[in-house]
């Protein structure tokens, strides 16, 4: 038996005033209830950089203006396996809004609070600290 061809996501550390944006995944989707960085599926024949502007626009109804491809990951689930491209954003336009009906907050790399995250999402955030710094 082959294994299915992974499915391309993007999802974007969203950055503010050393604060980053993290949201709940909403009733109706797969994991429900956990949080991550925003983000999805890449469409056919769609960049990763106009797929990671298109879901945050849809979700968040924000625009990155300044983001830069950061580091890949593949995660294996029971159902299917996600080709992750995580992006930093530095700068975007509008106003974060709930589109999907989920949840959303910004926090902080030193002082997390007891979020229930994505398990692939603890490593993300592991890394974020090492390479920010942060003790």
């Amino acid at each position: 038996m082959t294994k299915n061809k992974p499915i391309e996501v993007v999802a974007g550390v969203i950055w503010k005033e050393g604060l980053f944006l993290s949201a709940e995944r909403p009733v109706g989707k797969d994991y429900a209830g956990w949080w991550e960085f925003p983000g999805g599926k890449v469409e056919i024949n769609e960049s990763l950089g106009d797929a990671l502007v298109r879901e945050l626009q849809e979700e968040l109804g924000i625009i990155p203006t300044s983001f830069d491809f950061w580091i890949e990951k593949t995660v294996e689930y029971p159902e299917y396996t996600v080709h992750l491209n995580f992006f930093d954003i530095w700068e975007f336009s509008g106003q974060v809004k709930s589109l999907e009906n989920q949840r959303f907050d910004w926090f902080d790399l030193k002082n997390m609070r007891d979020v229930k995250f994505l398990p692939v999402n603890y490593e993300i955030l592991e890394m974020l600290k090492e390479r920010e710094n942060v003790r």
